[in-house]
C-alpha cells in the first residue's frame, strides 16, 4: 500500500497526527462500505413514515368529520364497527384526536384484524382498512428488519453500531487542522471544484447533523435485538412487582401489532397484570363496560386522545393508554398507562412518566423526537436531517468514485501508514465497543482478524481491498 505520511524530516507530532488521520480515514471508509446502504434505506423509510404519520396518521385517525354537539356512546360505536366486520370482535378503541376527527376501532375476525373509522357523532362507518398493514407499516418493517425478521434486525443493528464509528471518525476527519478554521468545517465551499467540493459538502453536512443522527441511532438501537432488548431495555424494564397485583404470563409487548411498537418502551418486557382478584384501588363503582372505562379515562386529564384495549380472555384487563410514541399527544412527560380489572373495576396498575427510570425517560423523549411526534418543528427538522443523511451518503459515494483508480478491480481504500504504534489503543477500542455496542465490537474484531490473517495471506484479496 502507498505511504502518504509526512517525510522523515517532518516533526514527530506532525507525522503522528498524519498517521492518525490516515487510520481514521481508513476506518471511516470501511465502515461506510457497510453502513451507507443502510443509511440510505433508513433515511428513505424514515421520511416515508414521518409524512404518512403527519398526513393520514398511523390508523386513519386524522380523517376529518364535521364536528357535532354530542358524540355517541363508545358502546354504540363499537357495535357499528363490529357490524361492519362480519364475525368481528373489537379489541381496541382510539378516542378521536380532536373534535373534528374520527373514532377508530380495531376489530378481529377469522380473517385477521380490520381498522374501522367512524363518525363519532353519527356512528357512520367512513373507512375500513387492514389494521397496521398499510404503507406506513410496510416502511416500518423495512426500517426495522428489512423484511428478514431476526436476521434483518441483526444486520441493521450492526449498521447502526458501525454508524457510531462512522460519526466519530468523520468528526475527527473534518475537525479544523493545519490552519483551517471552523468556517471551512461547517460551511460548504460552494466555489470549490471537483472532489474538493464534494468533500466540503460531505464534511459540513455530516458535522451539522452528527449529534441528531447519534440521537436517532441510540434511540433506534435501544429497540434492537441485542443492545436494546438484551441490555438497555432489560435493565430499564418497569418492575411489575411494584403493583402488588397478580401477574399473567403475557408481557406488554404482546399488545403490539405485527412488529409495530405501540406500548411505552420501558413496559414492553413487563408482565401484564391479571384480572380476577380484589387487588388494586377503587376506580369504577358501576358496571365495568367500555362506556364506563371511556368515561373514567376522560376524567384523567389527558392532554390529547387516549386508547382503550379490551380484555381478550377471562384474566385479561382493560388498558387505558396515552403516549406520544403512538401520536396520542406531543408531550412524552404526559405518558400514562393504566390497567383495570375487568370484574371489579379496580386500577391494578398506573404507570406514569415519573415512574420511568432515567434512561426510560430519555427514551420517551428520544422516541418521540425520532418519530417526529413533538410538533411541526420536529417534522421539519427530521425532514431536513433525513434529506441531509441522503446527501451525505451520496456525496461519500461520489468522493470514492472520483478517487478510485482507473484500473478496475480495486476498492481504493485509504492507505494504511507504516509503523503505526496503535495496536494497544485499537485493542482497547474494540473491547470498549464490544461492551457498549456488541455488534460493532464483533464486526471490528472480525475485520481486524481478517486483515491480520486471510487478507495478508491471499494477495488477490489484499489487492482488491487496497
Amino acid at each position: 500500500m502507498t505511504d502518504i505520511t509526512h517525510g522523515a524530516n517532518a516533526p514527530a507530532d506532525t507525522r503522528a497526527a498524519s498517521k492518525y488521520y490516515l487510520v481514521a480515514w481508513r476506518w471511516h471508509f470501511y465502515a461506510g462500505l457497510y453502513v451507507i446502504p443502510f443509511l440510505l434505506m433508513l433515511a428513505m423509510t424514515g421520511l416515508t413514515m414521518l409524512w404518512i404519520s403527519w398526513g393520514a396518521g398511523l390508523a386513519a385517525e386524522r380523517m376529518a368529520v364535521p364536528p357535532g354537539d354530542t358524540t355517541m356512546a363508545v358502546s354504540t360505536l363499537q357495535q357499528a364497527a363490529e357490524t361492519a366486520v362480519p364475525g368481528g370482535r373489537a379489541v381496541q378503541y382510539i378516542e378521536p384526536l380532536a373534535k373534528d376527527r374520527v373514532a377508530v376501532f380495531s376489530v378481529e375476525n377469522a380473517n385477521g384484524t380490520t381498522g374501522v373509522a367512524l363518525d363519532p357523532y353519527t356512528g357512520d362507518v367512513l373507512h375500513s382498512f387492514p389494521w397496521r398493514a398499510g404503507w406506513y407499516d410496510f416502511a416500518n418493517d423495512v426500517h426495522g428488519t428489512l423484511l428478514l425478521g431476526t436476521l434483518g434486525d441483526r444486520m441493521i443493528e450492526i449498521a447502526a453500531s458501525l454508524a457510531v464509528v462512522l460519526i466519530a471518525t468523520g468528526l475527527y476527519l473534518n475537525w479544523p487542522r493545519n490552519g483551517s478554521g471552523w468556517r471551512n468545517a461547517l460551511v460548504p465551499q460552494l466555489d470549490a471544484r471537483g472532489r474538493s467540493f464534494w468533500k466540503s459538502l460531505h464534511g459540513a453536512l455530516g458535522t451539522w447533523v452528527s449529534l441528531i443522527l447519534m440521537l436517532f441511532l441510540l434511540s433506534g438501537l435501544s429497540w434492537a435485538g441485542i443492545w436494546g432488548e438484551r441490555i438497555v431495555q432489560a435493565w430499564n424494564t418497569f418492575p411489575a412487582e411494584k403493583w402488588g397485583a397478580p401477574l399473567s404470563d403475557a408481557t406488554h409487548a404482546e399488545m403490539n401489532h405485527e412488529g409495530s411498537h405501540e406500548v411505552p418502551w420501558t413496559l414492553e418486557q413487563t408482565p401484564m397484570p391479571s384480572s380476577g382478584s380484589l387487588a388494586g384501588t377503587d376506580a369504577i363503582a358501576d358496571t365495568v363496560t367500555v362506556d364506563s372505562i371511556a368515561e373514567f379515562a376522560r376524567t384523567l386529564g389527558f392532554a390529547g386522545r387516549f386508547q382503550i384495549s379490551l380484555p381478550q380472555d377471562e384474566t385479561g384487563v382493560w388498558t387505558i393508554s396515552h403516549d406520544s410514541m403512538s401520536n396520542d399527544g406531543p408531550n412524552p412527560a404526559a405518558d400514562r398507562t393504566l390497567h383495570i380489572d375487568q370484574y371489579t373495576g379496580n386500577v391494578l396498575a398506573d404507570v406514569r412518566y415519573s415512574d420511568y427510570s432515567a434512561y426510560a425517560k430519555a427514551m420517551a423523549w428520544g422516541i418521540a423526537f425520532h418519530e417526529g411526534d413533538m410538533g411541526v418543528w420536529n417534522l421539519v427538522l427530521n425532514t431536513i436531517v433525513c434529506l441531509s443523511v441522503l446527501v451525505i451518503s451520496l456525496t461519500g459515494l461520489v468522493m470514492w468514485w472520483k478517487r478510485r483508480p482507473a484500473r478496475a478491480g480495486r476498492l481504493a481504500a485509504p492507505p494504511m501508514p507504516r509503523d503505526v504504534p496503535l495496536w494497544k489503543g485499537a485493542a482497547a477500542l474494540v473491547v470498549l465497543l464490544g461492551v457498549l455496542f456488541p455488534m460493532a465490537g464483533i464486526s471490528i474484531a472480525v475485520v481486524v482478524l481478517l486483515d491480520l490473517t486471510l487478507l495478508r495471506a491471499v494477495p488477490v484479496l489484499r489487492r482488491i481491498l487496497s
